[in-house]
């Protein structure tokens, strides 16, 4: 195959798959096409796509604006596309304070807290509460390591709604649970 014919064909791939996976650094999809992290941003600057951050940038400005459930703020991660009552994604950056300093593993609670909170952001309601949670962590995130969420709505029954989340990293599952939400309607409290 001619230089220029697999140049051609790994562009058109690499638009494909940052279609599909937005949050991929160049670092990953320079081992993903198995070339230099420089071919990468070249290839990116050749087909006008902006590196990760902006990218994801894009995607946030228009999804906050849907949510009725959380503000902005209240979200644990950065929404990166939310279609109320169907599914939605998210992307967390791990820090250092999220780790444990002695392993760098990232603490739990965390990787929880980014799939609740975008559980809890599908839905179309101003009051959304969760009722329960089916959880497995699937191996370990390390501080510095990017996770993507992805949830998706697998049932409603009345105020109830089932939700399936799944987080990776690279691609590789690290994080899964069905959180039970439910709508509430709360009654001002008048003290």
């Amino acid at each position: 195959m001619s230089r220029t014919r697999g140049k051609r064909k790994r562009q058109e791939k690499l638009v494909e798959l940052v279609n599909l996976e937005p949050f991929l650094t160049d670092d990953e999809l320079a081992k993903t096409f198995e070339v230099s992290v420089q071919t990468i941003r070249l290839d990116r600057l050749e087909l006008s796509i902006p590196e990760m951050r902006e990218r994801i940038k894009n995607l946030a400005e228009t999804a906050y604006d849907k949510l009725q459930a959380l503000s902005g703020g209240e979200l644990f991660g950065q929404l990166l596309d939310v279609e109320l009552g169907k599914q939605g994604s998210s992307i967390l950056e791990t820090t250092e304070d999220m780790g444990f300093s002695k392993t760098g593993v990232i603490r739990g609670h965390h990787i929880f807290a980014q799939a609740n909170s975008l559980a809890v952001a599908l839905i179309e309601h101003p009051t959304v509460l969760t009722v329960s949670a089916d959880i497995r962590f699937r191996r370990p995130v390390y501080i510095g390591e990017t996770i993507f969420s992805q949830a998706n709505v697998k049932e409603v029954k009345g105020n109830r709604i089932l939700i399936e989340v799944v987080s990776k990293v690279g691609g590789k599952t690290v994080f899964n649970g069905n959180f039970e939400v439910a709508r509430v309607d709360v009654a001002e409290n008048k003290t």
